[in-house]
């Protein structure tokens, strides 16, 4: 297989389990809502960080189609300027974590090194990086100032909707590992 169609086919990926985690959090997660966007569990908080650790710049690109996509005909469809925004500040917070990750964090192309520990940091990181950003936007440019309460609401809900992916990712492979042997 050629590096091409890997790529494509991680970006495909990204945007398949995004869509997926996206469709659980507004069926039966929804009552769990802080707010307008922000959740008290929000599965695709975890598929953002674990498409990142696992596909790196191609998890990256399909998080920013996707964002774009949910946040332009979804999330804020009268709101250009916030949806272009989203879409980037959804895409950019996991892949620093993921570049913190890889310099600092012990890293490695092929997560060998990923222990329970790296990977709670690495959760935790995120659901701070990503609430961080956003509320860095809503303050400067949308003038937003009572943002404490929405940002410790989408931190947790970040962080639960992260760990609850990444941990049950990690079940399945442990689990898938045993039978390709």
């Amino acid at each position: 297989m050629t590096q091409l169609k890997l790529n494509v086919l991680m970006i495909l990926a990204t945007i398949v389990m995004f869509l997926a985690a996206l469709a659980v959090n507004e069926l039966f997660l929804l009552r769990f809502e802080f707010g307008p966007g922000i959740n008290w569990i929000y599965l695709p908080a975890g598929v953002r960080l674990l498409s990142t650790l696992l596909f790196a710049e191609a998890g990256a690109i399909g998080l920013l189609i996707v964002s774009w996509g949910v946040s332009f005909f979804l999330f804020f469809p009268n709101d250009s300027m916030r949806a272009f925004a989203g879409g980037i500040l959804a895409t950019l917070s996991p892949y620093l974590v993921y570049l913190g990750m890889r310099r600092y964090g012990g890293l490695d192309a092929g997560l060998t090194r990923l222990t329970t520990g790296r990977l709670l940091f690495a959760a935790l990181a995120y659901s701070i990086a990503s609430p961080l950003l956003h509320h860095l936007w809503f303050f400067f440019y949308e003038g937003k100032r009572e943002l404490v309460h929405s940002f410790l609401a989408m931190a947790i809900g970040d962080f639960c909707g992260t760990i609850t992916v990444l941990y049950m990712a990690k079940f399945l492979l442990a689990r898938l590992a045993p039978a390709r042997r």
